[in-house]
């Protein structure tokens, strides 16, 4: 629900009484929530807002929030707990795991799937459809997803634990932080500065194909989102040890949360992409790229013999043979100079313009076939292995690479028309998001419907050329922009 983009409505502060029908919702929503539990969740005199938004499918959703921290959420008029209430209380609602790697599905917004249920000795838990639920990982206890129970435990069992298991929303930028506190962090590099930690730390840990964007978040900045790791789960500590710069300078590593979180394992199919994406050792081929021509209206006569009509293709080699055999053909090389051809009706009409009418009576060998190509569709067709040739018209767009300004001495470098040459946008933005430790992100191409711009912090132009000259082997001619790279950038 919450993976893309949503609208926020109003934002406004509880009232008292308000505040007491809340509470009395929620018992009658989680009877197992204690009233102790329900007291520091919802604490009396801490600022409590409603925020009124609608999410991209315009769904209108209500949302509970305690410091900036979403806490709950209601839907249709029914009640939901965040991740952040169950990181607290882990039995609020029933649970079901799944293995590490299928995580980063749930992540993408896909649904869990049965058989990616692991079935405890004990069974599954009891439940019926549309109850809410929350996933878990094996090894850890901290629940990463909440959702409806698509079916009942029951039909689960007698499906053959086949189809949709459970509905979710993400947490991605959790996962990562987790990750990187128990993995990356280490306590001589505290103090740690925050940009750092998100630069060098939590970006190595996200998942391949993925990027983390804060702006996308409910934070929106990255201090927002450490302020509330440290005020309502108390897993760091953050300072301003330096004005307007904020640095980690204490990590609870004994903190429950953090102790029972298991770092997520790649599997070896996405360690394999990571690897092929940042060592250079990929299964990706460059397509074979042909500049041809196509028939016009105006030259199906001149082609007529050899049955090509508007719209055949040919390449250059082609078109010279067979105007050559309709020259011998038709007997029209001069014979007493066989540099030249006679230019009869037909050559007339497909060749010359109508001030040469009456003027050019013989064309070189060479104007013959210039003017052929020149009245011809340009047109190129591109060859990916194992799959059908694909042809357009024009000269294919070359691989665009640029660097705008955002912001007061703020830089940002663009890249755009990967598609054309079979790179998955999403996977070259990773593969520089963990070759330059930098953030990166996605921006739909003005005008375009599946064209995609890949936006990476900084001025990359270096390793982008590096990444698609050296790992991507694409010829340097259909890559533009490499000028503005340093002097010593390696070309081909």
């Amino acid at each position: 629900m919450f993976a893309k983009a949503f609208r926020v409505k109003s934002n406004t502060a509880i009232k008292g009484s308000d505040r007491r029908k809340l509470k009395s919702d929620l018992l009658a929503a989680f009877p197992s929530l204690s009233a102790d539990d329900l007291s520091e969740l919802v604490p009396n005199k801490e600022e409590l807002n409603v925020v009124k938004i609608y999410a991209h499918k315009g769904e209108a959703v209500t949302l509970y929030v305690v410091h900036k921290n979403p806490l709950f959420f209601e839907v249709e008029k029914r009640l939901y707990p965040t991740v952040y209430v169950l990181w607290r209380c882990p039995a609020l609602l029933p649970t079901f795991t799944t293995w590490p790697p299928v995580l980063q599905k749930l992540i993408g917004g896909a649904d869990l799937m049965l058989p990616g249920v692991v079935v405890p000795p004990c069974g599954l838990p009891d439940v019926k459809q549309g109850d809410c639920c929350a996933v878990t990982l094996v090894h850890n206890r901290a629940p990463v997803a909440v959702g409806q129970a698509s079916v009942s435990s029951a039909e689960m069992q007698s499906l053959g634990m086949k189809g949709r298991g459970v509905s979710l929303m993400d947490a991605l930028l959790l996962q990562c932080f987790m990750h990187a506190l128990k993995t990356r962090v280490k306590k001589s590099e505290l103090p740690l500065l925050t940009s750092t930690f998100l630069r060098n730390h939590m970006f190595s840990c996200c998942p391949s194909g993925k990027q983390i964007d804060i702006k996308k978040s409910s934070y929106k900045k990255l201090s927002k989102f450490l302020q509330a790791m440290q005020q309502q789960h108390h897993l760091v500590r953050v300072k301003e040890l330096t004005k307007g710069v904020e640095s980690i300078v204490e990590v609870d590593w004994k903190h429950p949360q953090l102790r029972s979180f298991v770092a997520p394992e790649e599997t070896d199919v996405e360690a394999a992409s990571v690897c092929d994406e940042v060592e250079g050792e990929i299964s990706y081929h460059p397509p074979e790229i042909t500049t041809i021509y196509s028939v016009s209206a105006r030259l199906e006569l001149l082609f007529l013999d050899a049955n090509k009509r508007k719209g055949a293709t040919m390449n250059p080699t082609e078109v010279r043979s067979l105007v050559t055999d309709y020259v011998k053909k038709n007997d029209l090389v001069v014979e007493h100079n066989k540099n030249f051809v006679t230019v009869n009706p037909v050559l007339c009409d497909c060749l010359l313009e109508k001030s040469e009418y009456q003027e050019v009576e013989t064309l070189k060998w060479d104007d013959l076939f210039s003017r052929t190509l020149g009245r011809m569709q340009v047109c190129h067709q591109v060859v990916f292995p194992g799959k059908a040739p694909i042809t357009k018209k024009g000269q294919i767009e070359p691989i665009d690479i640029s660097v705008a300004s955002r912001g007061s001495n703020k830089k940002v470098t663009l890249i755009k028309n990967l598609e054309l040459y079979g790179l998955d946008p999403a996977a070259v933005a990773s593969a520089l998001q963990h070759k330059v430790q930098a953030s990166s992100v996605l921006h739909p191409v003005p005008g375009s419907k599946d064209k995609v711009l890949v936006q990476i912090q900084g001025n990359q132009v270096h390793q982008v050329g590096t990444l698609l000259l050296d790992h991507y082997r694409i010829p340097n001619k259909y890559i533009q922009g490499l000028v503005k790279a340093p002097k010593s950038m390696k070309k081909k």
